[in-house]
């Protein structure tokens, strides 16, 4: 008993230490290597600045910097003195973003061989500074603390996707999109320019690309975001997009090449490289509506699952291509370019006659060697004007050069990561779950991001030199508005910059340090997603008068609700520590930032019940039983009665390997759950698509539909003893998650035991 409490204790110290530290050295990512030192230095409007000969951008940084907290540049001096701050080049260093910081009470000491890695030191000095500096209020002085930092990245790859052809976005927050890149050091923006929906980007020899292609009505995408709007005004159409033409209404914008240039030009400054994509063969569909020559039969419209892609078997789609690549080769200093080359509708190239000749002089057995064709001729043309292809992971199909980049989305191919790295091609892993940032963030999103490995468990070590790194990508069907992106990739973008830069996985560190981040990101004006409140659950209920007590991660949140169905504004009531629910009723509560950035909007039912009483159970073997159905269901609720086949499972799970080649299917978990104790318990179900909880055949918790993994709440009232549960669940294809978890009587958030489930034989 005495080792036990010994070890509590222990781990007690640690975690306050831990949290100690995080206060003191808020930085994200967390650096390689970091020794705390007691003391700091302290910068005043008097302290000299010595720096290297040659970094110009670099010092100006710096001393902008240094003015915005001060109010003024500091003084430069030739040489180092005391009191001062100090950069030096160190040729020592081995990466172009390695540095060192050596701070004592004397002098801060950057060291650093290139730009990269003092602009990085610059962006670990600027976390450390208080965050009020990013808004207009000046210091008289600033203390760092005191430290020896020695730090590089894990990965050469740290990047963020953004779709800017779904949805458009002005220079301006592309600009703001890359300076919160460089605050935590993320090095690589890739533009998605071009697809379906719009084009972006000028092309001087087709200029129906632009004039046409940039525009469009109002499509269905733009429906639902309307429709949303109505609860959520950041799912509004952005105005500014939107023009009158021919009496017309119509969407739309695209980028200069003056603009992009100037893009380029601030994001280089920051070290982010743009990497640009025009995808083709597929997603297409904005250039052959100007351009019809570019499919095999000229038509416009869509096969069975995509868009009717551009032909691969006619020199005219080819002397195409080259003309935009060659223009965006000369645009985009960029060692890559982006080919796309996903989701491929084939059956126009089937039916092709002219597909039929290139196939047979070629000797190409099948539509996706086909595609392969494609992609290797665009390659080399890639590498004649000194470009690396990048692909999405589809290129493998059909066979890959030893030189492409794929890039791997498809969480339910995993070989395709791990097949590629064999076969000697370099890998950015940006798996859809949870790299997928257009998927509507939970309380579970930030955890799963920072808890991804970039490393395919299969690989060895040598192997994995193949993985270059990942990227989180936002596609924007349904984010029209740029409040709306920042809420989706912040501040989960956060925890991937850690997870690629500093791989030293620190969860509850991070936490404590991300918490520091939020005044800084509100005084950059960015509409993050506030931290998730508790206490409540979607559906609830109660047996007697329940007192709200909403939990609130960050002290200076403010909570206002409504009671009419009205959403909560800044006008909206406040909260208080001790509302009473005693009648049915539905509440809107919403938290808000000190600078007014309203977080989710929960919308809260409560209903009044008796305890459910318990069932006889006689015999129950550990587990649950699970029927599983085969084809497609976009409903849990509408799963057919007769099951394809059946097994037994220890929990509410999904066993890998079901649903063919990835496909969808639909399954059935059922048994009883035996509950310890008489109680309010609160279920919480996540889901990657549909799910519904059922207990004592009364719907607990709907998380129905397809979707990517999201978590959903209820609650139900449950005398001691054994309970009829189910679980209906729909998988729409490409992989799979289903998780139940539980609280009681407001308990903390945990797995609903094994032991607790039985069913019968």
């Amino acid at each position: 008993m005495k080792k036990t409490f010994w070890l509590a204790g222990a781990l007690c110290l640690l975690l306050q230490a831990t949290f100690a530290q995080s206060a003191r050295y808020p930085l994200i990512p967390y650096p390689q290597q970091l020794e705390a030192r007691t003391g700091s230095f302290v910068i005043t409007p008097a302290t000299r600045l010595v720096v290297p000969a040659g970094f110009t951008t670099e010092t100006a940084q710096l001393q902008a910097l240094l003015k915005q907290a001060l109010g003024r540049a500091l003084p430069v001096a030739k040489q180092a003195a005391k009191g001062g701050i100090v950069l030096k080049q160190n040729p020592a260093l081995a990466g172009e973003e390695d540095y060192t910081m050596d701070v004592s009470a004397q002098q801060l000491l950057i060291t650093a061989r290139t730009a990269t890695g003092f602009f990085r030191a610059i962006q670990t000095l600027r976390q450390l500074m208080p965050a009020s500096i990013e808004g207009a209020h000046t210091l008289k002085s600033v203390a760092i603390p005191a430290m020896l930092v020695k730090d590089h990245p894990a990965y050469g790859w740290r990047g963020m996707h953004l779709d800017v052809s779904r949805h458009f976005f002005s220079v301006d927050y592309l600009k703001k999109f890359i300076d919160l890149l460089a605050l935590y050091k993320m090095n690589k923006l890739h533009l998605h320019l071009t697809d379906d929906q719009g084009w972006r980007i000028e092309i001087k020899k087709y200029p129906l690309l632009t004039s046409q292609g940039a525009w469009r009505e109002f499509n269905n995408q733009d429906s639902v975001c309307m429709q949303k709007a109505a609860d959520n005004p950041d799912m509004a159409i952005d105005p500014q997009h939107i023009i009158k033409k021919d009496g017309k209404t119509l969407y739309g914008g695209f980028y200069t090449q003056e603009q992009m240039k100037d893009i380029i030009r601030y994001a280089a400054d920051r070290q982010v490289e743009i990497i640009p994509e025009i995808d083709m063969p597929g997603h297409m569909m904005a250039a052959i509506r100007s351009y019809p020559f570019l499919t095999c039969s000229e038509e416009k419209g869509w096969g069975k699952n995509f868009s009717t892609p551009i032909c691969p078997c006619s020199e005219s789609t080819f002397s195409f291509a080259e003309d935009i690549f060659t223009e965006i080769a000369a645009l985009f200093p960029s060692k890559y370019i982006h080919l796309g080359a996903d989701e491929v509708e084939k059956t126009s190239w089937a039916a092709s006659p002219a597909c039929a000749e290139v196939m047979k002089a070629n000797n190409l057995k099948t539509v996706e060697e086909l595609q392969s064709y494609f992609v290797k001729r665009m390659e080399k043309f890639f590498n004649s004007k000194g470009k690396v292809l990048i692909g999405w992971d589809e290129i493998l199909e059909g066979g890959i050069s030893p030189t492409a980049v794929l890039m791997y989305w498809r969480a339910w191919v995993p070989d395709a990561p791990i097949k590629a790295a064999r076969h000697g091609n370099a890998v950015i892993m940006t798996p859809g779950n949870p790299l997928y940032f257009d998927g509507v963030p939970d309380r579970n999103s930030i955890y799963n991001v920072y808890h991804f490995n970039p490393i395919p468990k299969d690989l060895t070590p040598e192997e994995a030199k193949h993985i270059m790194g990942a990227q989180a990508n936002i596609w924007t069907e349904y984010i029209p508005s740029e409040k709306r992106a920042d809420y989706m990739f912040m501040p989960r973008m956060t925890a991937l910059a850690e997870v690629t830069w500093t791989n030293h996985p620190d969860y509850e560190g991070y936490l404590q340090r991300l918490h520091a981040h939020y005044k800084r990101l509100d005084l950059l004006g960015v509409h993050y997603r506030l931290p998730d409140l508790d206490g409540f659950t979607e559906d609830n209920v109660f047996v007697d008068p329940v007192t709200l007590h909403v939990q609130k991660p960050l002290t200076d949140m403010t909570i206002r609700y409504t009671t009419d169905g009205s959403i909560p504004d800044a006008h909206s009531k406040v909260l208080p520590d001790n509302y009473v629910i005693r009648e049915p009723q539905s509440i809107k509560l919403a938290a808000f930032s000190p600078a007014g950035n309203r977080g989710d909007i929960y919308a809260l039912r409560y209903r009044k019940e008796t305890y459910l009483k318990p069932t006889v159970v006689k015999d129950a073997r550990p587990g649950l039983k699970l029927d599983y159905f085969e084809g497609s269901y976009k409903s849990a609720a509408k799963i057919k009665e007769q099951a394809d086949s059946s097994l037994r499972v220890s929990n509410a799970v999904i066993p890998e390997g079901m649903g063919k080649g990835g496909g969808p299917f639909g399954a059935r978990v059922y048994g009883y759950i035996n509950v310890p104790s008489t109680g309010i318990y609160s279920f919480y179900l996540t889901a990657d698509d549909g799910a519904i909880l059922y207990i004592d055949d009364q719907e607990v918790v709907n998380n129905d539909g397809w979707h990517a993994p999201f978590q959903k709440s209820g609650q139900v009232a449950l005398e001691k003893g054994w309970h009829p549960i189910k679980v209906a669940f729909v998988e729409g294809g490409g992989g799979y998650t289903l998780k139940l978890e539980y609280s009681l009587n407001g308990s903390k958030l945990q797995p609903v035991p094994d032991s607790w489930l039985g069913a019968g034989l």
